[in-house]
């Protein structure tokens, strides 16, 4: 079983640490586009890492998972729909929330059993690599922020 997303989830996760602790208040409240601010994207990771979460403590409870736990092929309602919610949380807040999330997730994922895992292709629901979403985000809040350090 190669188990090589734990180096890269654990690698994306320092990195969010370095992000959330370097960045002040003001910046994680930034707006980095038109939708989003630093935090609001963190919140983004924090609820998809929250529902590989989920997805996870299904396999650790030995549950399967059900059709209606499918990622749709469009998640841009799902985005849309939690932009004003996440936006709501306060950004210091909302960014340590995206790291415990995080933590959990990568915890929970690398403590999977190789069984498991290996039942995981790519038409599961739970991604076990949660490191490629997490640095797509991260160098959107890093390129955004650079120029006004």
């Amino acid at each position: 079983m190669n188990r090589s997303f734990v180096a890269a989830n654990a690698r994306e996760l320092t990195r969010m640490r370095a992000v959330v602790s370097r960045l002040s208040d003001r910046e994680l409240g930034s707006m980095i586009n038109e939708y989003w601010s630093g935090a609001g994207v963190l919140g983004h990771i924090a609820f998809w890492d929250g529902r590989a979460l989920y997805l996870a403590r299904k396999l650790e409870r030995g549950e399967s998972f059900t059709a209606s736990e499918d990622e749709p092929g469009d998640v841009d309602w799902i985005n849309d729909s939690s932009r004003p919610l996440i936006h709501a949380i306060p950004p210091r807040a909302l960014a340590e929330l995206a790291v415990s999330i995080a933590e959990a997730t990568d915890e929970l994922v690398a403590s999977l059993p190789d069984e498991v895992l290996a039942g995981l292709d790519e038409t599961s629901p739970l991604n076990p690599v949660r490191a490629n979403h997490r640095g797509e985000h991260l160098d959107e809040i890093e390129a955004a922020v650079r120029p006004r350090i």
